[in-house]
């Protein structure tokens, strides 16, 4: 007997980048899955609703809402305004293996990866609408969104149950569900395997946007190495105790160098292939080099699918982070948001100085207190500004939108300049509401655009692949000449000084230990509110040091000199445990097989 899509099942099949219901054109409950391959419609739709399960990460004020996640509030970048965001609970380690936010994830991206390989199972046996060409192609989609999701469930929970090729039947028996947890070594085996698979079967490029190719599985490839390279999961002993049944350990307990030396090799693979040439680095000319390194700092994030942009979620909806990022601005309705998704004062510090050397270097002329006349490189003017912020580098203008800057864009109403004041009775500050503010004095101003329309959502670009290149190598082999050449792309391209090359450089890092926090603090700047630094912290295994402790912005409930004071604005809590999501009570329940991550 056929059996019937589900009514949810059915309700998900949608066009890629549409709205429209396909419960609207087909009578409910009578679309078998086998009627879904006998048109190349069907095929086309159900591939789509595989492809929705990816993260809209455009809205993590609501945690999960189309699977977003809480990377930027619970990272050492941003800070919440509101405490109903989840991010509020990880950061005090008030979270439970119990709460739905928990589960969001899991629930979603195993029913994703179930469709996924009914997909790959069935394709090959669909209309002969479609071409024997084509059906490799969405074969190789297939596998490659399986092969994603996978390891979005890796870096979120650790290693979890691989079903391989196998779906799961509906009227399956406990015996067939309960399966335990896969090795994190075999389960980054499964994903790479498939990711190898599906570049055999994946065009160069693609005219969709948001489209797997062979050079985004690559790509993800190279993530998914670092990702078992790194401490977290490279022999971890914190994570002894965490076995299946048979005494099996879930990460493994000897540290393996020769894992940075696979993902090096996968970096140099994909550069040699895919860059210069299919991807490039982003740039913007301008007579001002400041203002050039700005600009392409800016738009590399502002302008959808440039050829830095490897891979992303095509027409994501965008308001809520546009209306997060935005200040209050009160008296300009044309430019009025919440500007309640702050950056942290420990952020706004890990900016270097316009001449390359970090705040912390005392030859860097960095001054903690007074203002100067200063004109940054979006404003026409000259402005006071706190000396904190004056003569940065370009990418913190880029990042961070602070008290007495220009706004990105114009009152549309008078074409006047909006200049933000987040003191406590300027137009972005808690006496206009208590609500829709700033929680830290500062606001994340990348990636911002001027209209609510739908856009390409970035997951992954250029710059981090040149910078993980550049880690895994210093890991591996730290005297390769390569891991200045590509390190130093990235800082020229900023427009800051380079280590050891250029106009004006800077000593090069003299250890491995020195070229590492290089590395971290070059990738802590270019990625920053990218939804990398929470992972980064937690693979590096160094969250309870950046992630825990005291959090500090400026001193929102004063006006004038007495609003940029350094002030404490809470005390986050992270535990070991707090390294990865626990598995959901109820998967756990269901399933005596899997065993909960430690601490939970």
């Amino acid at each position: 007997m056929k059996k019937i899509l589900s009514i949810s099942l059915i309700m998900a099949l949608v066009s890629l980048g549409s709205c429209k219901k396909y419960l609207d054109t087909v009578p409910d409950n009578i679309l078998t899955i086998d009627d879904v391959f006998k048109t190349r419609t069907n095929v086309i739709r159900y591939i789509g609703n595989i492809y929705q399960a990816m993260p809209n990460e455009f809205n993590q004020r609501f945690s999960g809402f189309e699977n977003s996640g809480n990377w930027t509030g619970a990272s050492d970048e941003g800070k919440y305004t509101w405490d109903f965001n989840y991010s509020t609970n990880i950061n005090k380690s008030a979270w439970a293996n119990t709460d739905g936010s928990i589960s969001t994830y899991w629930d979603s991206y195993y029913r994703a990866i179930r469709n996924a390989t009914d997909f790959i199972q069935r394709i090959d046996g669909a209309t002969p609408e479609i071409s024997i060409g084509e059906k490799t192609i969405l074969k190789g989609e297939a596998r490659a969104l399986r092969a994603f999701y996978y390891y979005q469930l890796l870096r979120i929970y650790g290693p979890v149950v691989i079903l391989g090729e196998e779906v799961i039947p509906v009227a399956a028996t406990p015996d067939e569900v309960n399966k335990p947890r896969s090795t994190f070594d075999e389960c980054i085996s499964f994903v790479v395997d498939q990711l190898d698979k599906a570049y055999t079967e994946l065009p160069v490029s693609s005219a969709v946007a948001g489209k797997f190719t062979k050079g985004v599985v690559k790509a993800y490839k190279v993530q998914a190495l670092m990702l078992s390279a790194s401490p977290l999961f490279n022999g971890n002993t914190d994570y002894a105790l965490m076995k299946n049944d048979d005494g099996k350990h879930l990460i493994n307990q000897t540290y393996d160098a020769g894992k940075w030396t696979k993902a090096a090799t996968a970096a140099k693979e994909f550069i040699n292939e895919f860059a210069p040439g299919t991807y490039d680095l982003f740039r913007v000319s301008d007579a001002n080099p400041f203002k050039a390194a700005y600009l392409s700092s800016r738009d590399v994030i502002m302008q959808s699918w440039n050829k830095e942009w490897i891979f992303g979620r095509s027409n994501s909806r965008y308001d809520i982070i546009r209306y997060d990022r935005t200040p209050f601005h009160a008296g300009y309705a044309s430019q009025r948001g919440a500007g309640a998704n702050g950056a942290t004062q420990a952020q706004v510090d890990a900016y270097f100085m316009a001449n390359g050397k970090p705040i912390t270097d005392p030859t860097s002329g960095y001054t903690a207190t007074g203002f100067s006349s200063f004109q940054a490189p979006y404003d026409n003017t000259t402005r006071s500004t706190f000396n904190q912020w004056v003569n940065r580098e370009p990418r913190f203008y880029v990042g961070i939108t602070y008290t007495n800057s220009v706004w990105l864009y114009p009152d549309q109403n008078t074409g006047n300049l909006i200049v933000t004041n987040m003191e406590f009775s300027g137009n972005s500050g808690l006496a206009q509401s208590t609500s829709d503010v700033t929680p830290t004095g500062y606001i994340i101003r990348k990636g911002v655009a001027n209209t609510d329309d739908a856009r390409g959502n970035l997951y992954l670009r250029l710059a981090q692949i040149y910078l993980d290149y550049a880690e895994a190598l210093n890991e591996s082999t730290p005297a390769d000449a390569d891991i200045l050449k590509y390190l130093n792309f990235i800082r020229e391209r900023a427009g800051i000084p380079q280590y050891g090359a250029g106009v004006n450089p800077l000593p090069v890092p003299a250890t491995q230990a020195e070229m590492r926090a290089a590395i971290r603090a070059e990738r802590r700047v270019e990625l920053a509110f990218e939804n990398v630094r929470y992972f980064e912290t937690r693979r590096w295994k160094i969250a309870e040091q950046t992630d825990a402790g005291p959090f500090y912005g400026m001193d929102r409930t004063k006006n004038g000199t007495a609003f940029y004071t350094k002030t404490l604005l809470e005390t986050r809590v992270f535990r070991k445990r707090d390294y990865l999501f626990p598995i959901p009570a109820n998967e756990v329940l269901r399933n005596p097989l899997i065993k909960q991550n430690t601490g939970w």
